[in-house]
This record gives structure tokens, C-alpha cells and sequence, in this order.
């Protein structure tokens, strides 16, 4: 079973003109995300709509997502 986690890494706002959203990410936790695939480095993240805009308008949070594998606990024999 995984779980999966959001380590969020900034945020955005939508331009209320355009289908566009400006993201700020912060370089010292996106750096702690990065791939390397093919002799290059990547940063995967996604970008969502939030619930409600934070006290400075950003609509939008950026976050990397995780997952850690959990293991189902064993029965206990029964004697």
C-alpha cells in the first residue's frame, strides 16, 4: 500500500485575464526534489487550485508529490 505525500514548494497566482498562473518556488526545497533521467536533471511538481486564496491573493500552491510504501501488519497466530 502507498501513501503519498504533498511537500509543497510554493505558490502562485492566476492572471485574471489569462488561463495563466505565476508560481514562486523556493530553489533550497526544490533542489531536494530533483531526478536525473537520461544525463539531465528534473523537477516534477504540480500545481493546484487552492480551496480559498491566501491573505496575499496567491490562488495556486505548488507541491512535489511523494509516497512512502506501508506494510500491512502480519496477523497474530492464533494459539
Amino acid at each position: 500500500m502507498k501513501t503519498y505525500i504533498k511537500n509543497y514548494i510554493g505558490k502562485g497566482t492566476q492572471n485574471p485575464k489569462l488561463d495563466i498562473v505565476k508560481v514562486t518556488l523556493r530553489m533550497d526545497q526544490v533542489l531536494n526534489f530533483k531526478h536525473e533521467y537520461a544525463g539531465s536533471e528534473y523537477i516534477t511538481f504540480e500545481v493546484a487550485k487552492m480551496v480559498q486564496p491566501d491573505k496575499f491573493g496567491r490562488t495556486h500552491t505548488a507541491y512535489v508529490t511523494s509516497h512512502e510504501t506501508v506494510k500491512k501488519p502480519k496477523k497474530a497466530k492464533s494459539s
